[in-house]
């Protein structure tokens, strides 16, 4: 009888374990999306809270927010640089210091088509501006992304914004994306925030993980059974 594949099957059994936890692997993903997804669309159909309420959570991603901004309507700003439904123009985004909160917020006031030259006055005032706004975490911008030029950035950096802006001390890690205008006199400013985009392909990725496994297992058995069903071996003369 012929000696029984062990390097064969060794490598297999290796190879079938990491495709098995791979698979498994992207069914915990799947369930974790799901749970991020949901989360966010409770989030965005829940009603405007209180800052001290939403910001003091643990994760207040996607949560809205009513809350008070001293002057923010004929506040200093800073613009982005961005495409709003396949439109470019700039999103204006000012600080804003919620009475009782410790840290500065940064507001994304909304959208404004570059065919607009026109911007909102820039002058002091400690007029209150009642905001809903949703809260949306900033990630660091990218390697790639270009540096600010003045006060027009083509990314997202809440530190180097804030500095623009003259801010001292703590900035909130948040972006507050404005849903009601602070300036609502003044239509050419659309206030918006942006669509969750969550990729879900986890599934995909957890049938074609588990396909191969099931693909190796049927390789495998198809050339054991080839190895065992041969002949004696031939001793060596």
């Amino acid at each position: 009888m012929r000696r029984f594949p062990w390097i064969l099957t060794i490598a297999s059994a290796l190879v079938l374990a990491v495709l098995v936890t791979l698979g498994v692997w992207q069914v915990q993903r799947l369930q974790w999306k799901q749970g991020l997804i949901a989360q966010a669309e409770q989030a965005g159909a829940a009603l405007p809270e209180a800052p001290s309420w939403v910001l003091g959570a643990d994760n207040p991603e996607f949560s809205r927010v009513a809350l008070i901004c001293p002057g923010l309507a004929t506040a200093p700003y800073v613009e982005l640089q961005t495409i709003h439904e396949g439109q470019p123009g700039v999103r204006l985004i000012s600080a804003c210091r919620h009475p009782g909160y410790p840290q500065t917020l940064l507001v994304d006031r909304g959208f404004v088509a570059d065919a607009i030259s026109a911007r909102p006055p820039v002058a002091a005032s400690e007029a209150p501006t009642q905001l809903v706004a949703q809260v949306r975490r900033t990630p660091p911008p990218g390697p790639m992304a270009l540096a600010a030029e003045g006060r027009r950035f083509f990314a997202r950096d809440n530190a180097a914004m804030a500095r623009a802006l003259g801010v001292e001390g703590p900035v909130a890690p948040w972006t507050l994306f404005a849903l009601t205008s602070s300036n609502p006199e003044w239509l050419a400013l659309k206030p918006s925030a942006p669509p969750a985009a969550f990729s879900n392909n986890h599934l995909g990725y957890a049938i074609t993980w588990f396909g191969l496994a099931l693909a190796l297992i049927g390789v495998y058995v198809a050339l054991l059974r080839r190895k065992l069903r041969g002949g004696p071996e031939k001793s060596p003369s």
